[in-house]
């Protein structure tokens, strides 16, 4: 049954927009990788014959408890896998409905005018567009390590180190075994797409973090200056929040929220293996912490990147996917400013990036502008990163202050960030640099492009 539960986490995962297959898999703790990404894999593949199965043998309407993404990986598994091999309850579940699942399937054989299930398949289908064009970013987690140290180590394993960027297209032109630091953010390593560090001891042991370069956005962008109190509202599955606590070098307070059980045990044992210390991780839906609890007084920057569409995700496995409806880019919307509101009332507070993987301006550029008109004067918008190139939408004056992401423009997944900073008096004068970044100049705007990295000496354990 582990098996086969891991397999549907993983796929909701995907569906929630939370990394890619590989990264999920190793992710979620199940001991026989291979194995679970292989069914993930094959599922996937048959994703679109299978919602025909479930609709056709109206399985999911017989059997109310069995969840989507499960009954996928058990109809895969008993009608084109192996058999159910396993399953305890599900698998006897499965079984029960075989008769009628199995006949669907000839009925679609018929209808296709086909023989094998091979031929229910669709032409193989590209990955998402920009999907091969997308490098392989590597965020340095400085908390174990530093940059000079794992260049170093990836020159003993054969790669070829090219320096820092100068622009986007040295970044497009990668190949083979060669990689650059990257030209905007200070620790990332930027390697040609599809390349695999997963096995990589650097990675099993938390020195390196596989995160889009769009993902490190928010984290470098909010910059809390070491000794802060920091929220992260929706944080599983914890790739920002370990970047919170490397930009903090662990001193101060993260309090990081997420609703569900198991996202936040993946997420304990992520940030475990990353050394992140000095977090509290709470099973509690951001929307019910009350900002006037004694605890969140201190609390002066928030990270706050909910639930959305996922339209900007870029998918390196092939799968079908329909654009989001007009009602439930109205939900999502209506969510988001609800949540962002509320991260605002929490009276220490000085700076928040909301942040979502959306290419909608409804989930983007129109709840900002919302939530701004509600709360007056109180917060404003900040030029972030003026040498970004892809700024947001003319939806409202100011709105260029927005930055956003995309395949084609910036070589990462699509992303949009704003920067709000508390305004008035006793508020400091907006910066649009994080306080971080101020502190060391390697993470601002006085970088030069193509500058190589100044040498640090740091008391990290070396990698080998």
């Amino acid at each position: 049954m582990a098996l086969y539960s891991a397999a549907a986490a993983v796929l909701e995962g995907l569906e929630r927009g939370d990394g890619g297959i590989k990264t999920l898999v190793y992710n979620s703790r199940f001991p026989h990788v291979r194995q679970l990404y292989a069914l993930v894999s094959e599922t996937l593949r048959y994703s679109p014959v299978l919602e025909k199965l479930l609709a056709g043998a109206a399985l999911l309407r017989a059997e109310k408890k069995l969840p989507p993404q499960l009954a996928k990986v058990l109809v895969y598994d008993l009608l084109f896998g192996k058999g159910l091999k396993c399953g305890g309850r599900w698998k006897a579940l499965a079984r029960r409905h075989r008769a009628r699942l199995e006949a669907e399937l000839a009925r679609l054989k018929v209808q296709q005018k086909v023989s094998r299930n091979e031929d229910l398949l669709a032409p193989a289908r590209a990955a998402s567009p920009g999907a091969s064009q997308v490098p392989r970013y590597v965020r340095v987690n400085t908390l174990k390590t530093c940059v000079d140290d794992v260049i170093d180590f990836f020159k003993r394993q054969g790669y070829s180190y090219l320096g820092k960027a100068a622009s986007v297209e040295e970044l497009r032109a990668l190949s083979g075994k060669k990689f650059l630091l990257d030209l905007h953010l200070p620790e990332l390593l930027v390697f040609p797409p599809q390349t695999d560090f997963h096995d990589s001891l650097l990675y099993t042991s938390g020195h390196i973090i596989l995160q889009d370069k769009a993902s490190c956005l928010p984290a470098f962008l909010l910059g809390p200056a070491a000794g802060s109190h920091v929220i992260d509202a929706c944080a599983a599955p914890g790739n920002k929040t370990s970047h919170l606590a490397a930009i903090l070098k662990n001193k101060g307070q993260i309090f990081a929220f997420d609703v569900d059980t198991k996202r936040l045990a993946t997420m304990n044992t992520m940030l475990t293996r990353a050394g992140v210390t000095g977090f509290q991780l709470a099973q509690q839906d951001f929307l019910t912490v009350d900002p006037g609890d004694p605890k969140y007084s201190k609390v002066t920057h928030i990270l706050l990147d909910p639930s959305c569409s996922g339209s900007g995700m870029v998918n390196r496995v092939p799968r079908e996917e329909a654009a989001p409806s007009a009602e439930r880019l109205q939900a999502l919307a209506g969510f988001q400013r609800k949540v962002l509101s509320h991260a605002l009332s929490f009276p220490a507070l000085r700076r928040l990036v909301y942040s979502t993987c959306s290419l909608h301006q409804e989930e983007n550029e129109d709840v900002v502008r919302a939530v701004l008109q509600e709360r007056g004067s109180a917060f404003r918008l900040v030029n972030a990163f003026p040498s970004w190139p892809c700024r947001g939408l003319a939806a409202f004056p100011g709105a260029e202050s927005c930055l956003r992401a995309s395949p084609a423009d910036t070589l990462t997944h699509g992303f949009f960030v704003a920067v709000l900073e508390r305004h008035g008096e006793g508020a400091a004068a907006p910066s649009s640099l994080p306080a971080a970044a101020e502190e060391n100049p390697q993470h601002g705007e006085g970088t030069k492009a193509g500058a190589a990295p100044k040498k640090k000496r740091r008391k990290k354990q070396r990698v080998k």
